[in-house]
């Protein structure tokens, strides 16, 4: 079996499946999805899955939270052994093959969540054995590919392996934040998630430094504003509503009472942030035009999206954003763990990156 074993949010599926087949048929690689509703993954199956694993890297599929290329499907396993019929397959999978870690786990889906502890129970009886068999080395070691072991059934299981550097370096690929005390709202978290995980490590240094300026469409009450302070820029908060009075005391933000869809700023900015809720072409349409004219570097979006044909509205979006932005852009967009129907976009000028 060959291919690639993908992570997504439960009911996404049919969109993850769409990506996945669009892209790989792009990349030279056809094959086909498999998919079921609310499941929380996608097997894409497709001859030379390292060749199209390289060409779709994690960080740029949308609706991908993890990226796996597959080792193995194991239907009908006994409750009696799980473990030998894993070792066998890794052994006709590769001889000599190695992994420096094992993650065991489950879909994040209503089904699948009843796993959780055969999967944490399995993790610790089946590394012992991988060690033994040679494939698991003995320190967690990050030169070396991941072993994933991803129960969707109690007698059923995928063998995957993941490249650590085109990766989602969490389980199930999702970071687990806390929401912090001072936050103003939970879509604080979405923010930070964004910044972990579309922008490399190098990116976040470089792009995030204490003292840039930055604009928050929509602000109230505050919870993307109160993120980026936490990183030390300036903000001027665009929103009719409140903001919460703490946020407003750390001298770093001004509050303008202004629509998002026509204010403007008056010199350039390094960054724009915007989680309106408005019809995704709209917004589109309108951080295109902070690109066009020239009045931030970087930006992070939310795109709505529809209840039908979610990946086509997708497309859509995107292209119009590049097409109307009038200059080279770097574009990265997902959905992300603390998104719901909508994902995240981050765009960057070229000579920025």
């Amino acid at each position: 079996m060959t291919g690639l074993l993908c992570y997504c949010r439960a009911g996404f599926e049919p969109e993850l499946a769409a990506e996945l087949t669009a892209r790989a048929a792009g990349a030279g690689h056809p094959g086909y999805a498999r998919a079921e509703r609310d499941s929380g993954y996608v097997v894409f199956i497709a001859d030379a899955a390292k060749a199209l694993s390289r060409q779709l890297p994690w960080r740029e599929l949308i609706f991908a939270r993890q990226k796996l290329e597959l080792i193995a499907e194991l239907r009908g396993l006994s409750t009696h052994d799980r473990i030998t019929p894993i070792v066998d397959a890794l052994a006709t999978h590769a001889t000599n093959a190695r992994f420096g870690e094992l993650v065991v786990e489950h879909p994040d889906s209503d089904a699948a969540k009843p796993l959780s502890g055969l999967a944490r129970a399995f993790g610790n009886a089946l590394r012992p054995a991988l060690r033994k068999a040679g494939a698991l080395s003995v320190r967690d070691d990050a030169s070396l590919p991941r072993l994933h072991v991803c129960f969707v059934a109690g007698d059923h299981a995928f063998v995957a392996s993941s490249d650590p550097m085109d990766s989602a370096p969490w389980p199930l690929g999702i970071p687990r934040l806390r929401m912090h005390a001072d936050a103003p709202s939970r879509s604080a978290l979405k923010l930070e998630e964004a910044f972990l995980t579309l922008l490399d490590v190098e990116q976040r240094e470089r792009l995030l430094q204490p003292g840039m300026r930055a604009a928050d469409l929509g602000a109230a009450p505050g919870g993307w504003t109160w993120v980026l302070t936490r990183h030390g820029l300036r903000v001027i908060a665009i929103d009719n509503g409140p903001l919460r009075e703490h946020v407003m005391q750390t001298g770093l933000v001004e509050h303008l009472r202004a629509d998002g869809f026509s204010w403007q700023p008056k010199q350039p900015l390094d960054w724009l942030v915007c989680d309106m809720v408005e019809q995704p072409r709209r917004v589109a349409e309108r951080m295109a035009t902070w690109f066009r004219e020239g009045w931030c570097k970087h930006a992070v979006f939310n795109l709505k999206l529809p209840m039908k044909k979610r990946w086509d509205e997708t497309q859509r979006c995107l292209d119009d954003f590049l097409d109307q932005s009038g200059r080279a852009l770097h574009v990265r967009a997902k959905q992300l763990y603390h998104d719901r129907e909508e994902i995240t976009v981050f765009a960057t000028a070229h000579a920025a990156r």
